[in-house]
C-alpha cells in the first residue's frame, strides 16, 4: 500500500522539523521512527514503509491544543494508555488532515513538554 504523496510530504516536513530541534535524535524502537530529546520520546512518527497509515503522535498537555488536535479527521487518544497522559495520534492520510505547519507547532509543544529545561532554553534562544 503506497503512502499518498501529500501525506509523505507532510511526514517528511514534520520529521525534518522535529530533528532540527535542539538535542533531538532519531531512533527506531519497535520498528517505528521516533524523535527523542534527552532519551525521552517527544514525537512518534510511525513507520514509513506503507504497512500502516501514516500518522504522528504528540504529547499535548495544553487543553486547547489537545482539543484542537482531537478535531483532526481520524485523530484519537494514543493507544497503550498513552492517551491518558495527553498523547494524541493524528493521521496524515485523512482528507482534511492538518497542514504540516500546524503539525510542526504541535511537535514543538510536545517537545516543550518532554525536553529538559536546558534544551528548551536553547530553543528559545534560537
Amino acid at each position: 500500500m503506497a503512502v499518498p504523496k501529500n501525506a509523505l510530504k507532510k511526514w517528511q516536513k514534520v520529521r525534518e522539523f522535529a530533528l532540527g530541534l535542539p538535542g533531538a535524535t532519531e531512533e527506531f524502537p519497535w520498528g517505528e521512527t521516533v524523535a527523542k530529546a534527552d532519551k525521552k520520546v517527544f514525537v512518534f512518527l510511525g513507520v514509513d514503509d506503507g504497512s500502516h497509515p501514516s500518522a504522528v503522535t504528540v504529547k499535548l498537555t495544553d487543553e486547547e491544543a489537545h482539543a484542537h488536535a482531537l478535531t483532526s479527521p481520524g485523530a484519537e487518544p494514543a493507544g497503550y494508555g498513552l492517551g491518558r497522559a495527553g498523547w494524541v495520534r493524528i493521521p496524515l492520510e485523512e482528507s482534511g488532515s492538518p497542514r504540516a505547519e500546524l503539525l510542526c507547532d504541535w511537535v514543538e509543544e510536545s517537545y516543550r513538554v518532554v525536553a529538559p529545561k536546558r534544551l528548551i532554553a536553547e530553543l528559545d534562544q534560537a
